[in-house]
């Protein structure tokens, strides 16, 4: 008995051998220029395989990311996400082998009591019962045309995917509190450069009312010293606000209260992630970021769905079998030639169904064209990204050179107007005119270099952030 059993289930495995009905799948050629755009320098280190702690350079801002890694809500759904493709790929694989069960029981068939007009005495007063016991394979499908097979491979080409989907979630939060880091430094940088100037402005009111006073100066003068003073402490206001802003945004990334003297961190914070990054010229690199590399498992998995669409149009065998013991008596259940066997397969041949396979095929492919596109959608997104990324970098330090020169000139041109004042050559208005041009000089030039941060950013998430990391 036990010889049958063991012949079931080894015929199930044996019949299990299949050819998948799923399309040969082929890398498709990527719908960009085989170069990236050329660098005017390759001087400094290269983006790729560069990690994210070698990137940054500033020690709080990587604790910040260490922090947000840990607590950031998306992040934690992205790798419960993970979690989850990986149970239900743990589903479907198991459909690929046999399923035991343990089976047992004892049932009471009846009984029959003697009102003595039976003629029959074995059955007066005598109750029957059967009990069994037995291993059982119940309704296994065996995959000769590999729909089971190709159903196991979209899961796991799915689970894949997620895992991907982790780590494109993973860089992006690096990215995004990396950003949110820049910009809480540049608000911090053009609120203090608006305090200097209100205090500086101040002065200069301060010392216009004294001439107005003294019959030196106009009203249309002390007005004007009025207006610039008041532009700078609304600036002032505004930037408080952009500074408290930047706090929350922070806060809500890392997914708790932010450390202490953040601020005055931010204050000190000089160059907070390296600039000086260079890409590779060819474009393959790209196909190896994250988010291009879940897309490609994501058609990987329509691809072989089309084959579990195929595989519908043919039979179904399905097996069943058991082994065990059966008797009339619980104590000599297993004692004696109490054995027991049943065998048999099952044969579902689809004849006619409305359509639905045909749609269902239909519906495969339909989602493997889809698939498709989103796959070159996703690196043609990442060829311009990569591409936008490095013309800033090309021309950014040119831009901060000039600015500097502006802040350089509108600084000496300031300092040229007070002395024609002083000399009374020249009027306050061209004084205030030139302490309008140094301000603005110097929060162009903060903002730019701010510009040049984020873009440092922007192309090492486009180059894949190093490409590397776990989840």
């Amino acid at each position: 008995m036990k010889h049958i059993f063991v012949m079931t289930a080894a015929t199930a495995f044996a019949l299990t051998g299949c050819v998948s009905m799923a399309p040969d799948y082929e890398r498709p050629d990527a719908p960009i220029a085989s170069s990236l755009p050329a660098q005017t320098s390759n001087d400094g280190v290269a983006a790729v395989g560069l990690g994210w702690r070698q990137f940054v350079a500033d020690p709080a801002l990587e604790g910040l990311i260490d922090t947000a890694l840990t607590n950031n809500r998306d992040l934690r759904v992205a790798i419960l996400n993970v979690q989850a493709a990986q149970a239900q790929y743990g589903i479907t694989r198991s459909q690929r082998f046999p399923s035991i069960d343990a089976q047992g029981g004892v049932t009471d068939r009846g009984r029959f009591e003697d009102d003595g007009a039976s003629q029959n005495p074995t059955l007066q007063a005598q109750s029957v019962d059967q009990a069994t016991a037995q291993l059982a394979v119940t309704a296994y499908e065996l995959d000769l045309f590999g729909r089971v097979t190709s159903l196991n491979r979209a899961a796991q080409q799915r689970y894949f995917a997620a895992e991907e989907n982790a780590r494109a979630a993973q860089l992006s939060l690096i990215g995004a509190v990396s950003n949110g880091w820049l910009d809480l430094v540049t608000n911090t940088q053009l609120l203090a450069l608006a305090e200097e100037t209100a205090s500086s402005q101040e002065e200069s009111l301060n010392l216009t009312r004294a001439r107005l006073d003294a019959g030196i100066a106009s009203d249309l003068d002390y007005q004007r010293a009025v207006t610039s003073v008041e532009q700078a402490r609304a600036d002032t206001a505004r930037y408080e606000a952009s500074v408290r802003q930047s706090l929350n945004a922070l806060e809500l990334l890392l997914g708790g209260p932010l450390p202490e003297g953040i601020v005055e961190a931010a204050a000190k914070s000089e160059m907070p992630v390296r600039l000086d990054l260079y890409a590779d010229q060819s474009s393959d690199i790209l196909l190896s970021r994250p988010d291009v590399l879940a897309a490609e498992n994501t058609l990987r998995a329509a691809n072989a769905e089309i084959g579990a669409a195929r595989a519908a149009f043919f039979p179904q065998i399905s097996l069943t079998g058991s082994a065990g013991y059966a008797s009339t008596e619980l104590d000599n259940l297993f004692t004696g030639a109490n054995g027991v066997w049943s065998y048999g397969p099952q044969v579902s041949l689809p004849i006619f169904s409305g359509g639905r396979n045909r749609a269902n095929l239909r519906l495969a492919k339909a989602q493997r064209e889809i698939a498709l596109a989103q796959y070159e959608g996703t690196i043609q997104s990442a060829f311009r990204e990569t591409a936008d990324a490095l013309a800033v970098a090309d021309t950014i330090d040119d831009q901060i050179a000039a600015l500097d020169r502006l802040v350089a000139a509108s600084e000496r041109a300031q300092f040229l107007s007070e002395q024609r004042l002083k000399d009374g050559v020249d009027d306050y208005l061209s004084v205030l005119d030139a302490q309008r041009a140094v301000y603005q000089a110097q929060q162009a030039l903060i903002s730019a270099r701010l510009e040049r941060s984020r873009n440092a950013v922007a192309l090492y998430l486009a180059l894949g952030g190093g490409q590397a990391g776990s989840i």
